[in-house]
């Protein structure tokens, strides 16, 4: 995997076999195991309630790949014990957050520099965390920037697939305020976008951390501020005569990929087509937009209930309840 995956892949792969798989396969022989076997295995996970039906998708795949390269490289012959297991039944996956156009402009109202840039750019562009530490100045022009390469923990890899590599187009007011950001670092022409003290790519971890989340998790009572922890950070309310009170005028953070959604969500609340979405989002089908990246608001299902409310009159004429629309033009 290592080898043939980029870093977060492979992480994802470590941490199923490390936290789920490793301690259950003691004992068990590759020859020996059936499809009941793999089946008690997602049970046992299933059982203790911490995870979603999409992370125990992601164990028994991870099982079915190991088998399919056992297989290629001759280790294993028979068919795959994991193709007629079932996923448990489990817990709700939790719902994502998209940010919404007015959550967005407040957070940038509150946040200082660069912070602010750094997240106008999640908010606005489709650029993901690792593309938007990867940013280079040489890629940015006529209004438009190229995604050329991805940094995760400080791995550099390219864009996970072709598509991503397309130019993102800027809207004037976040082409404004790069600008306005390149003057700030001396108007560089080359070199990352986001440079931290030394001149390297900046750690958005550190952004969140030490700029983001203290302007957000202030308290309502005395405005001091509270780490992503929930401890208060070092000076901070050292007086007994409180506890901390998040102030609920601000708003809370969700992630930096809230802020992709965001984008799919906003854009579609202005009318936007879905394959049109789609397409600025670079996912590979319209589905995936569809269920992941657009997501209703309750005032817009409210909007929409009103709008047929209004098209709607409800007269008893006798019975049983008579519906009769008005006049539509048609």
């Amino acid at each position: 995997m290592e080898q043939q995956k980029r870093p977060s892949t492979v992480k994802g792969y470590r941490d199923i076999w490390q936290n789920h798989l490793k301690a259950r396969s003691k004992g068990l022989w590759m020859r020996d195991i059936r499809t009941c076997d793999v089946q008690q295995i997602l049970d046992e996970i299933a059982d203790l309630g911490l995870l979603g039906s999409n992370s125990l998708r992601h164990i028994k795949s991870q099982i079915s790949g190991i088998f399919s390269y056992a297989k290629q490289q001759g280790y294993f012959d028979g068919e795959n014990p994991a193709r007629n297991s079932a996923i448990p039944r489990a817990r709700p996956s939790e719902e994502t957050y998209a940010y919404t156009l007015e959550e967005i402009l407040q957070i940038l109202a509150l946040l200082p520099e660069p912070a602010a840039t750094v997240f106008a750019v999640a908010a606005f562009t489709r650029a993901r965390r690792g593309e938007i530490c990867g940013l280079l100045w040489e890629n940015y022009r006529e209004g438009e920037i190229q995604i050329t390469r991805s940094i995760w923990w400080g791995h550099i890899t390219e864009p996970k697939t072709r598509k991503r590599r397309g130019a993102i187009p800027m809207i004037a007011p976040l082409a404004r305020r790069l600008e306005i950001h390149r003057a700030r670092c001396g108007n560089p022409i080359l070199g990352p976008m986001f440079p931290n003290l030394n001149g390297e790519p900046m750690d958005l971890g550190n952004v969140l951390n030490r700029t983001i989340l203290p302007v957000l998790n202030r308290c309502a009572i005395c405005s001091r501020q509270k780490d992503e922890c929930g401890k208060p950070k070092k000076g901070m309310h050292s007086t007994p005569d409180h506890s901390f009170e998040r102030d609920a005028s601000r708003p809370e953070w969700h992630g930096w990929h809230a802020a992709r959604r965001g984008l799919g969500t906003n854009l579609y609340r202005l009318g936007v087509p879905e394959k049109t979405i789609q397409a600025i989002l670079r996912h590979a089908n319209v589905s995936t937009t569809n269920t992941y990246y657009i997501k209703s608001a309750a005032d817009d299902t409210r909007a929409a209930m009103a709008k047929l409310e209004n098209l709607v009159i409800w007269e008893r004429i006798g019975s049983p309840i008579v519906r009769k629309w008005q006049q539509c033009g048609n």
